[in-house]
């Protein structure tokens, strides 16, 4: 399914809303591969930037209040509130996600694998939904413009415009990203363990 979205977005014959919403559906299933896909269409012209850009934030940032929400209604399952008060490592998960909650939302963004499981406990746990929405904006934008940027510059260049190979712009960022993803995953929890 990812494939087949991705393949319908790279077709440039698509219209702008299609590609706009498209956009936002990729960021629901692969952020960064949407990211990727986003710039890559800007740079070739069959959306505007602005437009492209403002599609991944709006995926992204309304993903992660979804996960929010789902947090929030995890709360009324009374097997689910059993098992956190019970659960000591919930205790300790719920004290450390609300002392330095920004920060530490902050910082799930950034890392794979956090992000699910880090924003749902975070609407589970009643973190104030003004300082859940502060953190991940501010860390979305940061990451959505820096990556979008990157990709957009590369996909501009007259050198690669020219190229038939284009599109291998989207498994290189795909690949790079998931090496800096890696990259910072580790040095994160690098001693942690």
């Amino acid at each position: 399914m990812v494939a087949e979205l991705q393949a319908f977005l790279v077709n440039q014959g698509s219209s702008t809303l299609l590609l706009f919403l498209g956009i936002i559906l990729l960021s629901y299933l692969l952020e960064d591969l949407a990211i990727v896909t986003a710039g890559t269409l800007a740079a070739q012209g069959a959306v505007s930037p602005s437009i492209a850009l403002f599609a991944i934030f709006l995926g992204i940032a309304s993903g992660d209040l979804g996960l929010y929400v789902l947090g929030r209604y995890g709360r009324k399952v009374r097997f689910l509130r059993y098992k956190a008060l019970t659960n000591p490592h919930f205790k300790a998960l719920r004290e450390r996600l609300h002392k330095g909650a920004f920060v530490n939302l902050f910082i799930i963004r950034f890392v794979p694998g956090l992000r699910s499981v880090g924003f749902t406990l975070s609407g589970f746990f009643a973190i104030p939904l003004w300082l859940f929405l502060c953190a991940v904006i501010l860390a979305t934008s940061i990451w959505t413009v820096v990556i979008f940027s990157i990709i957009y510059s590369l996909g501009s260049q007259a050198w690669l415009q020219a190229s038939q190979y284009q599109w291998m712009l989207i498994p290189i960022g795909i690949g790079i990203l998931f090496v800096v993803n890696r990259v910072i995953n580790k040095s994160l929890f690098k001693g942690r363990s």
